[in-house]
């Protein structure tokens, strides 16, 4: 037997210099963190998996819906007497945005972006990242209400969430009025604020009342409570 390999495993001499030159290559990003060239690139933790120090309710309503457990946070479905979106104390204009989420069976929910508080809710100024249980949602979906959906505007290219129970990492883009939705590594949508095309859109959907819908330059980011059935962790952002 080969004395350098342990079962058959890498010789102890490759591990070695793996983990001296390359610590990441052979371990898992851990949760809530940023890697240093995630850093150099600007990225910044909007949850760090302790606390939620950069979010508070929308319009600052009482609010016992969410919690946090084990580095998530958790939007409750069970025993919430108050319900409230959770934003960001910061606003934001141009971005990228990732974020890892998952959804319980059935669940509903969204992330909405460049929201304002002007209205009665979240969604009714900026536009909405879906998230949802494709696979397992009892009512038939239309297709702008699948996940990485431009809810109500743009459907998905394709269906690229998992299952119920498993996470999903969602990217957003949003550089001027050029907007994309980037699913488990799959460009969803890819739309621009403001065409002829996103006003016919507008005009057919639940927002063709609202004056401004969807048209801020810059705004909060929105955790959805739709009900609860919804985790969030590995939240950040890099402003472009």
């Amino acid at each position: 037997m080969n004395k350098n390999r342990l079962h058959g495993h890498l010789p102890l001499a490759i591990v070695f210099c793996l983990l001296v030159f390359n610590p990441g290559s052979l371990l898992a990003q851990t949760d809530n963190t940023l890697t240093a060239a995630e850093k150099k690139a600007g990225w910044k933790l909007l949850f760090d998996g302790k606390a939620t120090s950069q979010w508070r309710p929308y319009k600052n309503a009482e609010s016992d819906g969410w919690e946090i457990v084990n580095g998530e946070i958790h939007c409750k479905d069970k025993d919430v007497k108050h319900r409230a979106d959770m934003i960001t104390k910061e606003t934001y204009a141009d971005f990228e945005l990732a974020f890892d989420w998952k959804v319980s069976k059935a669940a509903n929910s969204g992330l909405v972006y460049r929201i304002d508080e002007k209205h009665g809710a979240a969604h009714e100024s900026g536009s909405e990242y879906q998230l949802i249980d494709d696979a397992g949602y009892p009512e038939k979906l239309q297709s702008w209400q699948n996940s990485g959906a431009d809810y109500d505007m743009h459907p998905p290219t394709k269906i690229a969430s998992k299952p119920a129970g498993e996470y999903n990492h969602s990217i957003i883009k949003a550089k001027g009025k050029h907007i994309e939705h980037w699913l488990n590594g799959v460009k969803v949508a890819d739309y621009e604020i403001g065409t002829p095309e996103w006003h016919v859109l507008k005009e057919k959907s639940k927002w063709k009342d609202i004056e401004g819908w969807g048209e801020n330059s810059k705004g909060n980011i929105c955790l959805q409570d739709h009900g609860g059935g919804i985790w969030f962790k590995n939240i950040k952002i890099r402003e472009l």
